[in-house]
């Protein structure tokens, strides 16, 4: 199986797509003025206690106020509020983690009335976005993620992955940490340190430690609250860094800025495969070109086709997801009626498999199958489920079918599920219903492209139109896109661009800048 990721930079959003044997599998979409991340940490103020619930609401400068449950303020919160009092005590010199007390760790029946007080402030970090209607979900138990170590102050304990299984390895990482960790500071090391040499993770140590450093003297230069003090590395990265691994072949990034932050941080992780790292440089736009656009198009919403006319429909509810399999034009397997209901549910097990991991949907999934007579046949489609499933980073649970044909699952969610419109309103007409002739549209572009050449000045343009249009007016030894450049000039340039509606248009400038030369008024 091979592996490629392709990274789409646009001056307000970020998206990345990982392709497994040129299939989507995972999709990420970002805008790059978001303040939320999963992993940020804050230095906050107490707002409204809830002795009811055990759980305070902490203000971090988001619209709703975030959420911290007691026992989310871990073991060790004593230890941290104490330690946060002297940081602040001295705004000059930093007093170090390495002379700081433990206190007694914090009891697990006790209260959040008795523990915290209105104002107090605290130093939390991220665990969930905020979801619907719920703030974010915050903890107190800090943890600095890398790649194959994750750095969690206050603690003294070292943990190894129950992935990594040989009794030897286990017992050499353990060693090997313990003999390089700092005063006060537990780790957890994670799957893929798995036959690593010392220096690579004390190099990695020491740079997380640079993390909480600076982290904590933001907290004592800074007198603004609520306050970030430690952002996530950029989404990029982030999830290069939990899913890299050696059978990617190439990293495509159509972005100087971020192709050189990502073989930056591919060369500090795994040097040998800094060249896999590739400028996209086409003119065609990147998800075109890779054939991402269609696959979103075709992945996303609520009707979803997959082998041999058979479909799924997808339901989001605030408490779950709904999965309802359908045979529907499929036609009947000669072994009759049951082989047929088994084709068809194993079909959707590969399917369902891929759409959990890329719309990202977490929680409870409750699946509808198509009923099935024979016990084998449901222990075949369970087993089929749990080996689709294992390539899943997040955490999830599945259980066998019911007595009604249903399959149910549970599956970590830290952010909402993507969601991405495949249905389009019309941007011809914005909605009313009438447009200009269509046979007019050719003359409205090269009233356009006057516009921006003699008037505004720009010589050097592209046109992105749909790929019908875009074969319109490159047709004929003396096309219309020939005829246009022979009067404003050959930075005339036409980009077929999948994304585009019918009869839609988008100006770029020679610095793919997008040029907005769109008026509702033509539509009249």
């Amino acid at each position: 199986m091979t592996s490629e990721v392709v990274i789409d930079v646009k001056p307000k959003e970020i998206s990345i797509a990982l392709l497994e044997d040129k299939n989507l599998v995972e999709y990420q979409n970002e805008t790059r003025s978001a303040s939320f991340s999963v992993g940020n940490i804050y230095i906050a103020k107490v707002k409204k206690l809830m002795p009811g619930l055990n759980a305070c609401f902490v203000d971090v400068g988001f619209e709703r106020d975030a959420f911290l449950h007691y026992l989310d303020l871990g073991n060790q919160f004593d230890s941290y509020a104490k330690y946060l009092k002297q940081v602040q005590s001295d705004r000059k010199k930093l007093y170090p983690i390495s002379k700081a007390s433990r206190l007694p760790d914090l009891k697990k029946d006790g209260s959040v009335a008795t523990t915290l007080s209105l104002g107090q402030e605290v130093l939390v970090q991220i665990v969930k976005e905020p979801i619907s209607t719920k703030g974010p979900r915050l903890t107190c138990e800090l943890s600095f993620a890398g790649r194959y170590i994750v750095l969690m102050p206050f603690h003294d304990k070292v943990s190894v992955s129950s992935k990594i299984k040989s009794g030897e390895e286990r017992a050499r990482l353990k060693q090997l940490i313990q003999s390089i960790r700092p005063k006060n500071f537990g780790v957890i090391v994670r799957t893929s340190a798995e036959g690593k040499r010392v220096a690579e993770l004390d190099s990695e140590l020491k740079v997380l430690l640079k993390r909480w450093d600076d982290a904590i003297t933001k907290v004592q230069k800074t007198q603004t609250r609520p306050q970030l003090v430690f952002e996530e590395t950029g989404r990029t990265v982030a999830m290069l860094r939990d899913l890299f691994n050696p059978s990617y072949e190439n990293i495509y990034v159509n972005d100087d800025a971020v192709c050189e932050e990502v073989k930056h941080y591919v060369t500090l992780i795994a040097p040998e495969k800094a060249n896999i790292v590739k400028k996209y440089t086409g003119t065609v736009p990147i998800f075109d070109n890779f054939n991402v656009t269609k696959q979103l198009k075709s992945s996303f919403g609520k009707t979803v086709n997959y082998k041999h006319g058979a479909y799924l429909i997808i339901e989001h509810t605030e408490a779950l997801h709904v999965v309802d399999v359908n045979s529907g034009n499929r036609t009947r397997s000669a072994n009759g009626q049951e082989a047929n209901a088994l084709q068809v549910n194993l079909g959707a097990a590969d399917e369902i498999a891929r759409q959990l991991r890329l719309r990202d949907m977490g929680g409870i999934i409750v699946i509808d199958f198509i009923d099935m007579n024979l016990a084998e046949d449901r222990q075949m489609l369970y087993e089929r489920m749990c080996k689709n499933m294992q390539k899943d980073r997040a955490r999830h649970n599945i259980l066998p079918l019911s007595k009604f044909g249903l399959m149910q699952i549970t599956r970590q969610r830290v952010r909402p599920a993507m969601d991405v419109m495949v249905e389009e309103t019309c941007p011809t007409c914005f909605g009313k219903g009438t447009i200009r002739s269509s046979i007019l549209f050719t003359d409205q572009l090269e009233s356009k492209i006057d516009h921006l050449v003699n008037k505004i000045g720009v010589k050097s343009f592209y046109l992105h139109v749909h790929p019908y249009v875009a074969a319109y007016i490159n047709q004929g030894l003396v096309s219309l896109k020939r005829k246009w450049q022979f009067k404003y000039g050959f930075g005339v340039h036409v980009i077929p661009s999948q994304k585009m509606a019918f009869l839609q248009y988008e100006f770029y400038d020679s610095k793919k800048q997008f040029i907005d030369m769109k008026e509702e008024i033509e539509t009249k």
